[in-house]
């Protein structure tokens, strides 16, 4: 959830809970107020009908005019209350009198009411006995109105329930736009870290104002300066380690080709020396001799593949174009129509500068030994397109793709790919193919130095 929002609920919440309980005190001020003044009217009444009855005399008064209200009413104008006075005697009516203005109009909601009601006990009855000369000669009672006292509580909570909202939905818009402000940079962090993935130079988090999110960004920019160290270290290690490894491969096929080829060459020209001599003097070893021819050609073209595969001459000859249509000639020949790779080049390779073309080179070859060992597939496709700042090769092919060679196989193959196109500061993905196989996705810098200027 937003934290401005779930901040927002919380306040509202913990207005509702205070307005509640201050709702609720205020209903119970006003039953209070309602019953102390029903006492003491009731009181007042009491004390107005003792005076009333010790003047009665038979010379001054008859006890038949009893009670005489007129005068209470003036002195106890209380608004609300009805009066009712039971005599003793049962021949003598009830006295009925209500004072005040008449039943107000219901204007609060009913479920105010039934809550009212249900805590409070509204229009309760008074009654005290009104005694004459140690004689009872009546009771009165107090019946206080229950819609007035719902009125006034209803007022009462009315203006509460004004006063809380106003306040609560000011506080409401300062402390949204106050989190508002202090989250801002939360965002621009965000904002970075999301940079970092995919940028190895990001820009620095700026200054914050607030001391928390100045430590944040301080540590961010901390830890990506470590991070940009470590990726440039890791790419100069990784273009070491594959010039190390590309000079032990011209090593080795320099030395196969002029140890291993000379004897190979030697033996050649023996053979055939042998077999010439063999046909005139002994004939019988002529078979034996051109055994020997073929095994030793055996030999020569899988020395000549080795070499092609360590170190191909038409790289440095000829070009990367040229030495990758020849490798995807005959690879297609190897495989006699069982499989077709077809190859596009868009672009020149010649503005390629070293490593790349013998990394591009390495990662078709390594695509193409994936396709014969895993794929399976009829049809393999190769796109290799040059632009002024990017290089992107495309190795994709018709077979069977359950799960990325990589994820559940100890290959080192498509891993060293990956490691040798990061540390050049390339993108390297896999993907399905709409072919129904394996894609595999390269993107490079046109020069490798560009990745290295950080």
């Amino acid at each position: 959830m937003n934290l401005k929002i779930h901040l927002l609920l919380q306040i509202i919440l913990i207005a509702t809970m205070c307005l509640l309980a201050t709702g609720s005190y205020v209903m119970f001020q006003v039953n209070q107020e309602v019953k102390q003044q029903t006492a003491t009217t009731l009181e007042a009444v009491g004390r107005y009908l003792q005076v009333q009855l010790s003047g009665i005399s038979p010379n001054v008064q008859k006890l038949g005019r009893f009670p005489d209200f007129d005068l209470w009413k003036q002195a106890y104008p209380v608004s609300g209350i009805c009066l009712r006075y039971t005599p003793s005697d049962q021949k003598i009516s009830t006295y009925m009198l209500c004072q005040g203005e008449a039943t107000p109009i219901k204007h609060w909601p009913k479920a105010f009411e039934n809550s009212y009601q249900s805590i409070f006990s509204t229009g309760i009855e008074l009654t005290r006995p009104v005694i004459f000369k140690g004689t009872e000669v009546g009771s009165i009672t107090v019946i206080p109105s229950a819609d007035n006292e719902l009125a006034k509580a209803w007022d009462s909570v009315k203006g509460l329930l004004g006063l809380a909202a106003s306040t609560t939905l000011a506080v409401c818009a300062w402390v949204y736009f106050a989190i508002y402000r202090a989250l801002r940079p939360a965002q621009t962090i965000v904002n970075r870290l999301e940079q970092m993935q995919h940028d190895d130079s990001p820009t620095l988090l700026p200054t914050f104002k607030l001391f928390e999110w100045e430590r944040i960004g301080s540590a961010i920019n901390n830890f990506a300066a470590t991070q940009k160290q470590l990726l440039s270290d890791r790419k100069k290690l990784v273009l070491q380690l594959m010039s190390v490894q590309e000079e032990e491969r011209a090593f080795l096929a320099q030395e196969l080709h002029d140890e291993l080829g000379q004897c190979l060459t030697g033996i050649s020209a023996l053979s055939a020396s042998i077999r010439l001599t063999a046909k005139q003097d002994c004939p019988k070893i002529v078979t034996e001799v051109e055994s020997i021819a073929r095994v030793n050609r055996r030999i020569m073209e899988t020395v000549r593949n080795l070499l092609v595969r360590l170190r191909p001459a038409e790289l440095d000859e000829l070009g990367l174009e040229a030495c990758v249509h020849t490798m995807v000639e005959e690879w297609n020949k190897q495989h006699q129509g069982r499989t077709v790779c077809r190859l596009t080049i868009h672009g020149s390779s010649q503005s390629l500068q070293p490593p790349l073309p013998i990394v591009l080179f390495r990662i078709v070859q390594e695509g193409l030994t994936n396709i014969t060992k895993h794929a399976n597939a009829t049809e393999a496709i190769i796109k290799l397109e040059i632009v002024q700042c990017n290089t992107s090769l495309t190795i994709e092919d018709s077979g069977k793709l359950d799960v990325f060679p990589f994820l559940k196989t100890k290959g080192l193959g498509l891993l060293g790919i990956r490691e040798r196109v990061t540390g050049l500061g390339g993108s390297f993905e896999l993907s399905k193919s709409p072919l129904g196989g394996l894609k595999l996705q390269v993107n490079l810098p046109v020069s490798a130095d560009e990745s290295l200027k950080t």
